[in-house]
């Protein structure tokens, strides 16, 4: 049943939107400059497949409402990376940001905020970020400890300890001096994590303490500002190095095709093309080359030059919050001629060959080989862990675009097969993984993958039909890496060299991996 847009209130304010679906979980996050414009335009009957499976599983829509489109962008970005709702765009490192939390103690310490699967922080105190690896803002904690003297004590000694005397900290917990002052060096390094400008604005103010000081003949407070500013500097100094030394370009390249954006990147770095990567996400909602490469930005070192195949939208905005976000001037640019339009028609043939054949060489080599009907972009390969009959277990890898995606690996306590008949678990743990995504409405995968001969593959086979699923599935024996197939008596044999080959042994591997450590956890925990 879809939402019924008239039952909630739409604001015309920015700010952005929180989509939920029937158990409160939210699916989907998005910005508008006018909110009730852009939240109506979701129910329009003009929608892609994508956006319309989206709309089906709303139940609920929540606003934040923010000053303006800068801060909704911002937002965001921040909420996306909170939440990691399933229909966004989430980038496969996505989890490389880091947050840092100033405790709530008599003596607040700075520490890296710890968070739980779901996006909670853990412990009390203030929160700041995210920060990336080579990001302007993150100066690292052992620096700033240093420059903002403190404290790295766990427990508050009763005396002064090293740190005080190698002059990292004023020894708060001694002298009643300090003690008046630690609360004075705790608010500079809030406005410190605040940002970049903060950070100019303090430095400015300090300089400005440090030479009226100076007139009142107060030397020792001056010299206090003064290491102050040098520690601050001797930073800031260090993070510019860190920028010039391994950032200077950075080219991307978007095509589009059945309602999926591929996007490639080549990092340049003193002109030579030293990484390059590729990306994919679902058009649905705002999903935009725009958002991408902000959410992409959050996790990577930013360079002076971003040059693109097309525009961004809100290209000026992005540019602005970059900028920020580095500390330095970001273009982005179209190159129209020479060697950087030259790098930009490499990436969209790079592309181009990326659509003509789906993706991985060797997905697209299981399709022809297995006679499957779709590119095997998502696999997912089941194996059996025995030891005994009260050490049995199932595990499952899954593979999207021919690569692990760990944080979807499953495993499973067999429940009704008791004794030593890996057929029998393998129909159990596949019934069990297909029910519970029909009840979930959730996608199924192109490939399923059994680690075992032709008994195992029969009773996959067999609980699939229980389901009414026909989905393409095989099984990969171990002692000569024969295929079986459905209703083929002999099975096939793929060349070793062949990539269609590693792939299958790779998903092989990791779920035999994944299961034989979730067997030895249980019977540790036997043990004990």
């Amino acid at each position: 049943m879809t939402f019924n847009i008239s039952k909630i209130i739409l604001p015309t304010h920015p700010g952005i939107y929180l989509m939920k679906d029937s158990d409160g979980k939210i699916i989907y996050i998005g910005k508008a400059k006018n909110l009730k414009n852009r939240v109506k335009s979701y129910f329009l009957k003009n929608q892609n497949y994508k956006t319309q499976k989206l709309v089906k599983n709303i139940s609920n829509i929540e606003f934040v409402l923010t000053d303006n489109e800068s801060e909704a962008f911002l937002l965001e970005s921040n909420m996306i990376k909170k939440y990691r709702p399933r229909f966004n765009i989430e980038l496969k490192d996505q989890q490389r940001y880091t947050y840092l939390r100033i405790s709530d103690e008599k003596y607040p310490r700075l520490l890296v905020a710890r968070r739980t699967r779901d996006g909670k922080f853990l412990g009390k105190g203030k929160t700041f970020g995210p920060f990336t690896q080579g990001s302007s803002k993150l100066l690292t904690i052992g620096a700033l400890r240093k420059a903002f003297q403190i404290r790295i004590c766990k427990t508050l000694p009763k005396k002064v300890c090293l740190e005080y005397h190698l002059g990292n900290c004023e020894g708060p917990c001694e002298f009643k001096d300090a003690e008046e002052r630690y609360p004075k060096h705790v608010a500079a390094l809030e406005e410190v994590l605040k940002g970049k400008n903060q950070t100019k604005i303090f430095t400015k103010k300090l300089e400005e303490e440090m030479h009226q000081a100076a007139k009142l003949q107060q030397f020792e407070r001056a010299k206090d500002i003064r290491d102050t500013l040098i520690r601050l500097g001797s930073l800031q100094t260090k993070q510019k190095m860190e920028y010039v030394k391994n950032s200077d370009e950075e080219y991307f390249g978007i095509g589009i095709q059945e309602q999926v954006a591929t996007v490639m990147n080549f990092r340049m770095i003193h002109g030579v093309i030293r990484d390059s990567d590729k990306f994919f996400f679902d058009l649905v909602g705002d999903n935009s080359f725009s958002n991408f490469l902000y959410q992409y930005y959050s996790t990577h070192k930013i360079p002076k030059f971003i040059l693109v195949s097309e525009l961004p939208d809100n290209q000026k905005l992005l540019e602005l919050l970059l900028s920020e976000q580095a500390g330095f001037a970001v273009k982005i640019l179209i190159p129209t001629k020479g060697k950087k339009k030259d790098i930009i028609n490499l990436i969209l043939k790079n592309i181009e060959l990326i659509h003509l054949k789906g993706g991985d060489p060797g997905l697209v080599e299981l399709k022809k080989i297995l006679n499957l009907p779709v590119i095997p972009n998502v696999i997912e390969c089941f194996d059996i862990s025995n030891h005994g009959a009260d050490f049995a277990v199932g595990s499952m890898s899954r593979f999207v675009g021919g690569k692990p995606n760990k944080s979807d690996y499953r495993k499973f306590k067999i429940k009704t097969v008791y004794g030593r008949d890996d057929f029998a678990m393998i129909g159990e743990i596949i019934k069990r993984r297909y029910y519970r995504l029909l009840e979930e409405n959730a996608d199924l995968p192109d490939l399923i993958v059994i680690d075992g001969g032709k008994g195992q593959l029969n009773a996959a086979m067999k609980s699939l039909k229980s389901l009414g699923l026909k989905l393409g599935c095989i099984s990969l024996a171990k002692e000569n890496e024969e295929v079986f197939v459905p209703k083929r008596k002999n099975p096939i044999l793929i060349s070793k060299d062949r990539p269609s080959l590693k792939i299958l042994q790779h998903a092989r591997d990791e779920t035999h991996r994944f299961g034989v450590a979730y067997n030895r956890t249980i019977r540790k925990n036997q043990i004990k």
